[in-house]
């Protein structure tokens, strides 16, 4: 074999592929014909001779083509795909699976191979193990998929599969620890069925993601219990006069609600173009970034008392924050995170119609006039008003309890320092 001729037969047959995948046909059989008068017993020449047999219905002859393929070029993934292709045909599916491990020892994370090796256990009734590897497949796929028609294809079918195998895991691990539940009690579990939650699917664990501090080794969860703010009882037993606070001046100050969110000219929107100046999401503030408002404290004196007895934060020039939050009918404020660990937020719901909701991490909650809870909003949130109506709650924020004083003036310290090192360049804003 002379090496001018094997790269003309090399290009002669990356050109039939080529063809073959625009679906011309006619140049695909040309080029195979002039490959195959060249070299008629290279690798590449009997795979399309073996693809072209397959097509014709000849899986026989394919197959016996294909195992003089791969025993001559036993490193090459195609000829490995399309062997075990033919020997499913065949169903052969103990031999398919053998070559498909073949391919997969040449390139692990080959998407298409772990995902014909996941339809080969189904096929043999391997369906937990197939469950296993339809997973590995969404992994390795990722973010890819968006970006390749094929990949999402593939990725779709990977999920449902993967969901299926999730719920047959889910329904065998609960019926398997009914009777120790039973004997152990119903509560005080959440950690546990949040691992076994992500272990089967059924609901993913989320991270905190501040867009500026994180504070390490603090114990991340969507809801504070409830037991570490006992104050939070007050605050719910002011409900009634908030809300008519809230209602005076929503009838008096309406001009006082300004838009929540208010990004300047150039800034990357991202989710929040649609919101971006809008009073869809509106705010009556209180206090804001740590600057108190009179004339609107003076308008709800009862609300101001009851926010100021808590543990707000307080790092001049950014916190405290307190506002009462309106959402217009028919309004989502998208998924997103905050700023910093370091606090934690408090919702007092004021006016709550049907068709609200609120999303943290993996727990889902509708609000309660007059039920507060705290979250940490550096795990991504969503909220929703699905109503014909507006949704009014209380909102401000607390340092997070498991910071200590020493921390607290820490990082109230390390954040005006931060400012300052910024303005020295003009920075016009330092935003948490």
């Amino acid at each position: 074999m002379t090496e001018p001729v094997e790269q003309r037969v090399i290009a002669l047959m990356s050109a039939c592929d080529r063809a073959v995948a625009e679906r011309r046909d006619s140049d695909a059989l040309k080029a195979f014909r002039e490959a195959t008068t060249l070299l008629p017993e290279h690798p590449l020449v009997l795979h399309e001779q073996a693809r072209r047999a397959l097509l014709a219905g000849d899986v026989g002859g394919a197959v016996a083509l294909l195992e003089r393929v791969v025993q001559s070029v036993p490193k090459h993934l195609p000829f490995w795909m399309t062997y075990a292709a033919a020997l499913r045909v065949l169903v052969r599916h103990e031999d398919e699976l053998n070559a498909l491990e073949r391919a997969l020892a040449l390139d692990p994370r080959n998407p298409f191979a772990l995902m014909q090796k996941a339809t080969a256990l189904d096929r043999l009734g391997k369906r937990r193990s197939a469950a296993k590897v339809y997973l590995n497949v969404l992994k390795i796929i990722g973010t890819d998929a968006a970006r390749s028609p094929q990949l999402q294809k593939l990725a779709q079918e990977a999920r449902l599969r993967a969901e299926e195998g999730g719920r047959e895991l889910g329904e065998y691990l609960d019926a398997r620890m009914k009777p120790l539940r039973a004997e152990r009690g119903q509560a005080g579990f959440t950690r546990f069925d949040r691992s076994i939650d992500a272990l089967v699917g059924r609901r993913r664990i989320y991270w905190p993601q501040p867009t500026f501090m994180l504070f390490p080794y603090l114990r991340h969860v969507e809801f504070f219990e409830r037991a570490d703010f006992p104050w939070l009882a007050d605050i719910e037993a002011a409900t009634p006069a908030i809300r008519d606070e809230l209602l005076g001046l929503l009838a008096e100050d309406h001009d006082g609600v300004e838009p929540y969110v208010q990004y300047g000219q150039g800034t990357p929107l991202a989710q929040w173009s649609e919101l971006n100046h809008s009073k869809r999401w509106g705010a009556y503030f209180l206090w804001k970034e740590g600057t108190a408002l009179p004339d609107h404290i003076a308008r709800a004196p009862i609300t101001a008392a009851a926010v100021s007895a808590a543990p707000q934060v307080d790092v001049p020039g950014f916190s405290p924050t307190a506002f009462f939050s309106i959402l217009e009918p028919r309004t989502r404020i998208p998924p997103h995170t905050g700023v910093t660990n370091t606090r934690a937020i408090v919702h007092l719901p004021l006016v709550v119609p049907p068709g609200c909701g609120f999303r943290v991490g993996g727990d889902s909650r509708q609000w309660g006039v007059g039920e507060a809870w705290v979250f940490d909003d550096t795990i991504e949130h969503e909220a929703w008003n699905d109503s014909d109506t507006l949704r009014a709650i209380l909102i401000f924020d607390i340092w997070n309890p498991q910071l200590t004083l020493a921390e607290r003036d820490l990082v109230r310290e390390s954040t005006r320092a931060l400012a300052e090192y910024y303005a020295e360049e003009g920075v016009p804003e330092f935003a948490l």
